[in-house]
């Protein structure tokens, strides 16, 4: 259910799509020491918790933060460029892992890769994830339609894909889980109450477990219902972003 490549290519990218299988991994995107130089530069100056999920660490906000809520909608927006240059920023000398990639889809898909569009603005990319030792990132799928209901732009997609590259990692655990039986989205909403998630045992064994090494990428199906287990003596720091695809012939587009 996960695919080996050594670079994101259009076939890949397609038999994701298709739903052909779960996750695409680079091992070795970044070589292991400047991963892990990248993620200690990244990390020195401190990071926030989410606002909807406080146990989680994030260095930028996500979208799904605003929660459809004007004022937080707005502050997404005002705060997107200075939150891309921070991160280019944090990772000097070295170049931003998200803005190679940005090229690296851009390259290989045929219609080409560019910044999400929401509300005729342009989307932040480029999500700083830090979770920390003994923390379980719950049970949860990405669907950018639930976060801006009211935009075609967003219910347009046919698939959504969640990319991560992995800066450190915990001594022990750490590990993706996902499952590929679907939940519904009012299902979800119903079994995670106020929380952000959902007990991963609620969903029985996972479909994919992989524990990813410092300096690999990982693009999955985000619709599917994905998990982190709880790591031991250090965090988990992962540079992390979506991906939305809209047919063949359409470009990619993507966002945090």
């Amino acid at each position: 259910m996960m695919l080996d490549v050594e670079r994101l290519d259009e076939t890949c990218i397609k038999k994701l799509a298709n739903e052909e299988v779960l996750a695409i991994r680079v091992k070795g995107f970044l070589p292991q020491p400047l991963a892990v130089q990248i993620g200690d530069k990244i990390l020195a100056p401190g990071f926030e918790g989410y606002i909807n999920a406080p146990s989680i660490g994030r260095i930028g906000m996500a979208f799904y933060e605003a929660e459809n809520q004007p004022l937080l909608i707005e502050d997404y927006f005002e705060r997107a460029t200075s939150n891309i240059e921070e991160l280019r920023n944090r990772c000097a000398p070295y170049s931003s892992p998200v803005d190679t990639l940005r090229c690296m889809l851009d390259e290989s898909w045929p219609a080409g890769a560019h910044l999400e569009n929401l509300y005729g603005r342009k989307m932040y990319v480029g999500l700083s994830r830090v979770v920390k030792p003994g923390v379980c990132f719950l049970a949860h799928h990405d669907i950018f339609a639930k976060d801006a209901p009211d935009s075609f732009q967003a219910r347009s997609l046919e698939a959504q894909f969640a990319c991560n590259v992995y800066l450190n990692m915990p001594t022990e655990g750490g590990a993706l889980q996902m499952w590929d039986h679907d939940i519904s989205p009012d299902q979800f909403d119903e079994m995670r109450g106020d929380s952000y998630g959902i007990d991963p045992s609620l969903l029985g064994p996972p479909t994919l477990e992989v524990r990813p090494d410092p300096g690999d990428f990982i693009m999955f199906n985000s619709r599917c219902m994905h998990s982190v287990t709880p790591g031991v003596a250090d965090p988990r720091l992962s540079l992390s972003f979506f991906v939305g695809y809209r047919g063949n012939a359409s470009p990619l587009t993507f966002w945090s």
